[in-house]
């Protein structure tokens, strides 16, 4: 699927002129992603950047603009306030709506996330709402530049540095979030949240995830994001956000848009046949190596890892091999146990992949190790979640050998190669 960044422009709420970027996928998107960056960033921060185009690579069109009087939109910063960037989130909703393409998703992060929480109500067309690192009160903002209020409070105004930049804060912008009520908002906006936060987040602490999540209504999911930090400048951190929201919003963006736009994301780079197929992957055109991989209904992305020219974006194509592997001895297990009426606890299946000599092969036999030249060596361990019995014990790995993917792997496979191009 080919990625597209368009510029584009709409009027904000106080008159100034936006300046915006829309990622889209090839084609039909699957739904529309409107993003709201943090206090005092701009829509091309890493994390934006790198969480939309994300998104588009999984066909969800995503919209991330600058507030008033930051990046590229016109406007004075000093003027605005949280109510004002409200105002102007719902002036990028009514953008996109002109458009044909209403967001059916609000994201948002740090000081946007308040700003989709407290917006998300007013926009009947968002079915869906995920929040990063964002603060349960509007007023937590004001610890960011807490050595400066007795100047705001005596002169109206003061000049505070935040991120090694210069901001002139007005005292009207401390009375705005000192009377917002999010609370209230999370409670009635009756979308379906998804809550990211990290717990060692240094700028917006753990309790404010704590706060929203119980703030709102079901359906609502919590999700950590272990170890990344507020701006998510971590390439994995913020592709992890990225395709955990193309995931999850599909349960509630309306399933049939859904099924036609997976389909045409693909065959709008190459041809029809491939909507038939039962496997389809195509290049994203993202990155070197990034492909998208439709099975079915069901759809991710396959990329290499960042020391191999990659993004990390997604599994290798080896871990895919590995995860088919795991996935077919989980599943020929308990249909063993269920045939046999053996009581199995849960069962998980760790694999792990490398090229050996077929001479230093651990446990491979003897057939192998005549063998010269290097082999592919998978290491499959069986783990269950609780004992059992000497005789199930016995026949765990018997019957995992039974597995159809391991037979595959082991017996070997015809594999028979077509091409459709048009020759010059």
């Amino acid at each position: 699927m080919t990625i597209s960044t368009d510029r584009v422009t709409f009027t904000g709420a106080s008159g100034a002129e936006l300046a915006a970027r829309f990622d889209r996928p090839a084609g039909t998107p699957r739904a529309c992603a409107l993003f709201a960056h943090c206090f005092t960033c701009s829509k091309d921060i890493f994390a934006a950047k790198r969480i939309a185009s994300e998104l588009a690579a999984h066909g969800i069109a995503t919209l991330r603009f600058d507030f008033t009087g930051l990046g590229h939109s016109d406007g004075d910063f000093a003027s605005t306030n949280f109510s004002s960037n409200v105002a102007d989130l719902l002036s990028a909703v009514d953008w996109m709506r002109e458009q044909g393409e209403a967001p059916a998703i609000l994201i948002g992060h740090s000081l946007g996330g308040a700003a989709v929480l407290a917006a998300a109500g007013d926009v009947p067309e968002v079915k869906a709402v995920a929040t990063i690192g964002a603060p349960a009160d509007t007023a937590h903002v004001v610890h960011n530049f807490s050595a400066d209020l007795d100047r705001i409070e005596q002169d109206g105004k003061a000049e505070v540095t935040l991120a090694g930049r210069t901001f002139t804060i007005e005292k009207q912008f401390l009375e705005d979030v000192s009377k917002q009520n999010l609370t209230d908002r999370i409670a009635g906006m009756k979308k379906a949240l998804m809550v990211f936060h990290s717990p060692i987040d240094a700028t917006v602490g753990i309790d404010n995830a704590a706060t929203i999540y119980n703030a709102a209504k079901h359906p609502k999911s919590f999700v950590t994001l272990d170890g990344a930090d507020h701006l998510l400048s971590r390439h994995a951190d913020a592709s992890y956000v990225a395709q955990m929201v193309a995931s999850w919003s599909e349960r509630y963006v309306p399933e049939a848009k859904a099924d036609a736009s997976r389909t045409q994301s693909v065959t709008d780079a190459f041809s029809e046949g491939l909507t038939s197929a039962k496997v389809a992957v195509a290049e994203t055109g993202g990155g070197k190596f990034q492909a998208s991989i439709r099975m079915g209904k069901h759809g991710l992305l396959a990329d290499e890892p960042e020391a191999y020219g990659g993004m990390d974006t997604g599994p290798a194509p080896y871990d895919l091999l590995g995860a088919a592997l795991g996935a077919c001895t989980t599943m020929t297990l308990r249909m063993y146990a269920q045939f046999k009426k053996l009581d199995l606890p849960r069962v998980a299946v760790t694999v792990e992949h490398d090229k050996v000599h077929a001479r230093d092969c651990q446990d491979c036999g003897e057939e192998i190790n005549s063998q010269s030249g290097k082999i592919d060596r998978f290491e499959r361990t069986i783990h269950v979640e609780g004992p059992v019995s000497q005789d199930v014990y016995d026949k765990l790995i018997e019957i995992a050998d039974k597995c159809p993917v391991h037979k595959t792997l082991t017996h070997g496979a015809a594999v028979v190669t077509k091409c459709e191009a048009e020759t010059v």
